[in-house]
C-alpha cells in the first residue's frame, strides 16, 4: 500500500483512507499469529493466497461457510469491548463447516463501520485472529469499509467467510445413522451468537444496568456473561472424527434444538432428547424467568447450554466421551436415535 495516498476531499466526506492504513498496520501482529504452512501472501493485497496441501487426500472437497455475529455486536458497543466479538464471527463459520467433517483452512473477515477508528478495528481483528488460532485456520485477508451517512460513527457490523477441506470419503454421512445410536452434547460457553434480539429485549440492555454483579450468574454481570465468546469446537471434533465413526453433527445456533438437531437426522429417524440431562446454564434460566418465556420457546431459540450435538454408535460412546474430554470439552449423553417420523422428540 502507498502511504502517499491521501484525499482531503474524501476525508471531508467522512472517509479517511489513512485511518485504514493505520488499522492494517495495527492488525498485522494479530494476523501473523494465524499464519500456517498454506499462507502464500502478506495482508494488504487484492486477494488472499493459500496453498493446498493435498497429501493423504484422494478426493478433496472444499467446504465453505459464511456468517455474521448478529445483534450481539450491540453488547460490544454498549460495553466498549471489541476484542472478543471476532471470536464469535470465526466460530459461527468454522463450527458450521466441521459439521461436514471439514478442517478449516483459511478465513476472511468484513467489517463495515460508520468511522474507521484504527485501534477499535485492530481490537476486532485481534478477536478474529484468536478465533482463527483456536480453530487452526489462517486469516488471509479481509475488508474494512467506512459507511458515513449509512451508519452512525460508533457503529459497525462484522461478517466472515471460512473455507475448509475434507476427503470426499470422510464427509459426515447421516445415511449411516440408525436407531440405537447415541446423541452426545458438547457444552456451550453461554448464549454464543444467537437470539440476541430477544435477549436485548428481555434485559432492556440499552437502558438497564448490565454491568453490576448478578448473584444468579455467579457474581458476573449480565453484560459480561452475554459477551462471553462462542466456543470453538473445531480441534476437539476433528480429533473425534479421526478415531470414531461420527454419523451426524449439529451446530446449535439460531432456532435452538428444534431447528438444528433435525438438520443432521435422516428421514424415518428422530433424536429423542432427555431434557433433564441437559446442563442448562444459569444465563438461560435468568432469560426465561426475566422474559417470562416458555420452555419450548427457549429450546427453539437458544442453545440452552449445548453448543453442538454429535451422533455416534452406541458401542463408541465411552471412547467418544474420553476423546472429547481429553480435548477440553464438557461432553455428555443427552439422548438417542429412534425410529420416528418426528426428527426431534423433546
Amino acid at each position: 500500500m502507498s502511504m502517499q495516498s491521501k484525499s482531503e476531499s474524501y476525508a471531508a466526506a467522512g472517509v479517511d483512507i489513512t485511518a485504514g492504513y493505520k488499522a492494517v498496520e495495527l492488525m498485522k501482529k494479530h494476523i501473523n499469529r494465524t499464519k500456517n504452512e498454506g499462507c502464500l501472501d502478506d495482508v494488504g493485497g487484492f486477494g488472499g493466497c493459500f496453498g493446498l496441501n493435498l497429501a493423504g487426500i484422494s478426493e478433496p472437497v472444499l467446504v465453505a461457510g459464511t456468517d455474521g455475529v448478529g445483534t450481539k455486536i450491540k453488547l460490544a458497543m454498549l460495553l466498549d469491548k471489541h476484542d472478543t466479538i471476532g471470536i464469535d464471527c470465526v466460530a459461527m463459520c468454522a463450527n458450521d463447516i466441521i459439521c461436514c467433517g471439514a478442517k478449516p483452512l483459511f478465513f476472511l473477515d468484513y467489517i463495515a463501520c460508520g468511522k474507521n477508528i484504527p485501534e477499535k478495528i485492530a481490537d476486532i481483528v485481534g478477536g478474529v485472529a484468536e478465533g482463527c488460532v483456536q480453530s487452526g485456520c489462517a486469516l488471509i485477508g479481509g475488508e474494512t469499509a467506512e459507511h458515513p451517512g449509512l451508519m452512525p460513527e460508533d457503529d459497525y457490523d462484522l461478517a466472515g467467510y471460512c473455507t475448509g477441506i475434507v476427503d470426499k470419503s470422510k464427509i459426515i454421512d447421516n445415511n449411516t445413522m440408525e436407531a440405537g445410536d447415541v446423541v452426545i452434547a458438547l457444552a456451550s460457553s453461554g448464549v454464543h451468537s444467537n437470539g440476541f434480539s430477544l435477549v436485548r429485549k428481555v434485559f432492556d440492555v440499552e437502558n438497564a444496568d448490565i454491568t453490576s454483579p448478578v448473584a444468579e450468574l455467579g457474581g458476573k454481570s449480565i453484560g459480561e456473561t452475554l459477551l462471553t465468546p462462542t466456543r470453538l469446537y473445531v480441534k476437539s471434533v476433528l480429533a473425534l472424527i479421526d478415531e470414531v465413526k461420527v454419523k451426524g453433527i449439529s451446530h446449535i445456533t439460531g432456532g435452538g434444538f428444534y431447528e438444528n438437531i433435525p438438520r443432521s437426522i435422516p428421514d424415518g429417524l428422530g433424536a429423542k432428547i432427555d431434557k433433564s440431562a441437559v446442563k442448562v446454564l444459569p444465563i438461560f434460566d435468568l432469560i426465561m424467568k426475566t422474559g417470562n418465556i416458555s420452555e419450548r420457546d427457549m429450546f427453539n431459540t437458544f442453545n440452552m447450554g449445548v453448543g453442538m450435538s454429535i451422533v455416534v454408535p452406541k458401542e463408541d460412546v465411552e471412547k467418544s466421551l474420553e476423546i472429547l474430554k481429553a480435548n477440553g470439552e464438557d461432553a455428555y449423553v443427552i439422548g438417542e436415535i429412534i425410529k420416528s417420523e418426528d426428527k426431534i422428540i423433546l
